[in-house]
């Protein structure tokens, strides 16, 4: 019986390389046991034409399995469905011979060439981002060329949730302290409302200052992020329901890759740059705005096959803007400077995290939050479908009220590592 071996190439194993390496192992055995060519294989028997006329591809080996009672006939309606199958470029296999081994007795023997495995996931995604042999941090940031899976493709950033959200106050009259602005009449606004997230990202260069050959090489990359939050009024019929408050959030995040080994099993795995802008689009009292340069840095820890710890840390510094385009003076003493983040991941379906951000003055503001993400019981392994609560407590939840404190519940739905 022949060998098989795999020659590296670009292209996925197609099935029509799966078929024809089975056909010639079919021969082959037949050879062996009956004295004949391989060739004397009666492949071209065609399967019962009523079971074939008109059938969808998609049906193939489903008709070709009714044909138990003709084994010819089966076997030549599965490759005649392999052919449906297989892209118009792939290449086929190839056939070599091993030369014999004198010292341990082994004869020469026929090798079946194959190309290399398909790289493409069933939903039609690289494997890379979800290949779980690498880490949760490689995956999300393609930190190595393993979990590589190119540029501009579009992929998930921050969670994209829809929740229903209470709090113990709302702003009905946003004010601006910086100069020249008008006050707005009070809105009879909602505590209870809705609140749409959305948020994705792509990566648009790679390896431009690290890179390699092997799977587990480090490279670098530069990202673009947006991320968009909207509170929606949506319980607010007496004022046809708007949307009260929307920030939009660009930015551009230079990632670079490390693996050094921390105490107590930690592994540092990246340095990054940002630059970020954030703002509302509305005008004064009610318009903010203002932009950031941000270093971050994380680290994980493995705890089991399905369970690990990231912290995550970043700190920003204000571009600073005169007074008189400062729509809202003194944001970061508010929002905060630097913000750290926890993450468990608990197991497959279960995730816990922390996140909190200080003023770094001895008037210390900022906030707290606390979110919990539980995937449906149904599929934790195959949807990025999440139940989620969230708490936050402090400022900055959105920028129309950077400097007012509110304490919010959020439970809804979201979308992750999508």
């Amino acid at each position: 019986m022949p060998l098989i071996s795999r020659t590296p190439s670009a292209a996925p194993l197609p099935l029509r390389a799966v078929f024809l390496s089975l056909l010639s192992l079919f021969a082959t055995a037949g050879a062996h046991a009956q004295a004949t060519p391989a060739a004397a294989l009666p492949i071209s028997v065609k399967p019962d034409a009523a079971l074939t006329a008109n059938r969808p591809s998609s049906l193939g080996w489903q008709t070709c399995q009714a044909l138990k009672g003709n084994p010819a006939a089966q076997l030549s309606c599965f490759q005649q469905w392999a052919d449906t199958q297989t892209p118009p470029a792939s290449p086929g296999p190839s056939v070599t011979t091993a030369p014999a081994n004198d010292q341990t007795g082994q004869p020469a023997t026929p090798v079946l060439l194959l190309p290399s495995l398909n790289t493409e996931a069933p939903d039609g995604k690289p494997i890379g981002c979800k290949n779980t042999k690498y880490s949760e941090l490689s995956r999300f940031w393609e930190l190595q060329r393993g979990t590589d899976c190119d540029t501009f493709s579009l992929r998930g950033y921050r969670p994209i949730s829809l929740a229903v959200v209470t709090s113990d106050s709302v702003n009905t009259q946003p004010s601006s302290p910086s100069a020249g602005h008008t006050a707005l009449t009070s809105q009879p606004y909602m505590r209870t409302e809705n609140k749409i997230q959305l948020s994705v990202r792509t990566k648009i260069a790679k390896g431009l200052l690290k890179n390699g050959d092997n799977d587990d090489d480090d490279h670098d990359s530069v990202w673009f992020g947006y991320t968009q939050q909207s509170y929606w009024q949506l319980f607010n019929g007496s004022i046809s329901r708007p949307f009260r408050t929307t920030d939009h959030e660009p930015e551009v995040i230079y990632i670079y890759p490390h693996q050094i080994p921390l105490p107590g099993g930690w592994n540092y795995r990246l340095s990054g740059l940002g630059l970020v802008h954030q703002s509302n689009g509305q005008s004064l009292p009610l318009s903010r705005s203002w932009n950031r340069l941000y270093l971050m840095g994380a680290a994980e820890k493995t705890l089991g096959p399905d369970s690990g710890l990231i912290l995550q840390g970043r700190i920003w510094d204000r571009m600073k803007e005169s007074s008189g385009n400062d729509d809202n003076p003194g944001i970061e003493n508010y929002v905060g400077r630097a913000e750290v983040t926890g993450s468990w991941q608990i197991n497959k379906a279960n995730t816990v995290g922390v996140t909190v951000r200080h003023s770094l003055r001895k008037e210390a503001r900022g906030s707290a939050r606390f979110d919990w993400m539980m995937a449906p019981a149904s599929s934790p392994n195959y949807t990025g479908l999440r139940y989620h609560v969230q708490l936050f407590s402090g400022y900055g939840d959105s920028l129309v009220d950077y400097n007012r404190k509110r304490n919010v519940l959020s439970i809804g739905l979201s979308l992750v590592d999508w």
